[in-house]
């Protein structure tokens, strides 16, 4: 088995035919195609269905995809190392995250310090994210929220007040903050279960002892402004997250009782790779709040819980 054939083997799992797979890679298809046969012959196994123009995996190719992945994650660190002498000149950083606004901030500041390395981010919640990172298909996540890891580095980036957002023509909108207890009854428009924003404003609201009147349960950000915009009832969102818009007016909770966090996670195990350590340095410098610092998460291969953010 050689890297050229994990390697032809895994552009044609994720461009999903040779065709595309020998045009990602830039060589001819006879070629691939001999490469991934030579590797099945070796070892006596099939790795894909050929179904038409396009493949599936096998069973034995699902579970070989997560090692290819890791292996093709390893070369590529391997030839940064050896080939740029650690200077960044050359480069792939795959990043996974819950939401766009920290995400795209930090992609900003760290393509105007390594132009020349190349930048990809995949969304998702959290659990995928996390997933994504234990089978190598990103190398870095930015999540809304501290998570009980095993095995993951975590990094504090932000900590954001959740606000209200109003309709202009609500009465709220005539003031700059308003109480916790205001909301009691008020018509309170809400992302889904498992949301951070919501998670934060349920447990402020209740020890409060405050029972909102749900208005409607809306599974997305911007269709959440908008419901807001046209008077439907109040939005929560993470300070970061408010759009302006001329029918909308962001109203504080007076003490900030709710807030939102971000972190940056990676696998405790590639925490000295010199390609994501020159990305969690840009954020050290760039986040808000204070420096990222490792924090210790335990032991590696949990499996994490579903929670969306």
């Amino acid at each position: 088995m050689s890297a050229v054939q994990l390697r032809a083997f895994l552009a044609v799992a994720q461009n999903g035919s040779f065709s595309a797979a020998a045009r990602f890679l830039k060589v001819s298809q006879p070629t691939l195609t001999t490469q991934v046969q030579a590797l099945e012959r070796r070892h006596g196994v099939q790795l894909f269905y050929r179904r038409g123009h396009g493949v599936a995996l096998t069973d034995v190719g699902e579970r070989l995809l997560p090692l290819a992945r890791q292996l093709g994650a390893l070369e590529v660190e391997a030839y940064n190392l050896l080939h740029d002498n650690g200077e960044l000149n050359a480069g792939h950083l795959k990043l996974g995250a819950v939401g766009p606004f920290h995400v795209i901030e930090m992609v900003d500041a760290y393509r105007k310090r390594y132009p020349r390395i190349d930048v990809s981010i995949r969304m998702g919640n959290s659990t995928s994210v996390f997933r994504d990172l234990e089978d190598y298909t990103v190398d870095l996540g930015v999540l809304a929220r501290f998570h009980e890891a095993p095995g993951f580095s975590a990094m504090p980036y932000a900590r954001h007040a959740v606000v209200l957002c109003v309709n202009t023509e609500h009465p709220f909108a005539r003031r700059q903050a308003v109480a916790l207890e205001e909301l009691h009854r008020q018509p309170l428009l809400q992302r889904e279960s498992g949301s951070s924003t919501r998670r934060a404003m349920e447990q402020a609201m209740k020890a409060a002892n405050v029972v909102p009147k749900l208005a409607m349960e809306i599974g997305s950000r911007e269709a959440l402004r908008e419901a807001a915009i046209r008077g439907m009832g109040i939005c929560t969102v993470s300070e970061a997250e408010f759009i302006p818009h001329e029918q909308l007016h962001m109203v504080r909770i007076a003490g900030d009782p709710a807030w939102t966090e971000t972190y940056l996670y990676c696998l405790e195990e590639r925490r000295q790779s010199p390609l994501l350590d020159s990305f969690i340095d840009i954020v050290s410098i760039l986040s808000p709040s204070r420096p990222c610092r490792p924090v210790a998460n335990g032991t590696q291969g949990h499996k994490h819980a579903a929670c969306g953010d």
